[in-house]
């Protein structure tokens, strides 16, 4: 006589390791993820009385070549930098101190590079800092 078994066995998947891993890939993407400050859209505010003028936290210049000069994510022309920095610190967006940050593709002259700097200076900052990447070991 063969006897079976009635009885199934029951398969139960236990979520918690699952819940667990994503709470910790939510929590590395969060950490390692780089917030960008800069706003990407340009709007037409509407006007305020009682608005004040925001002080700019950073302010980074990138040289892509010769005449391809960033302010922030503003395309600007070299001879107008200082002028505009000059307008940034008298409108109080700019503080004193605030440190500029240059960074500057390889290919791009030192003759440009120069000129930049002269130019920060000219819109009355003292404070640069040039960008540069590390050394890897790497070949």
């Amino acid at each position: 006589m063969i006897l079976r078994q009635r009885l199934k066995p029951r398969v139960a998947l236990d979520l918690t390791p699952l819940i667990d891993v994503v709470f910790q890939l939510v929590i590395f993407f969060m950490i390692s993820s780089v917030f960008n400050t800069a706003p990407g859209i340009e709007l037409n505010l509407p006007d305020s009385a009682t608005s004040e003028a925001v002080k700019v936290t950073e302010v980074r210049i990138t040289v892509a070549g010769a005449d391809e000069l960033y302010l922030n994510r503003d395309l600007v022309a070299l001879s107008s930098l200082g002028d505009t920095l000059r307008e940034w610190k008298d409108e109080g967006r700019l503080e004193d101190g605030t440190a500029v940050l240059v960074e500057g593709g390889r290919t791009v002259p030192y003759e440009t590079i120069i000129t930049v700097l002269d130019e920060v200076r000219r819109g009355g900052v003292d404070a640069v800092n040039l960008i540069t990447a590390p050394i890897t070991d790497e070949p």
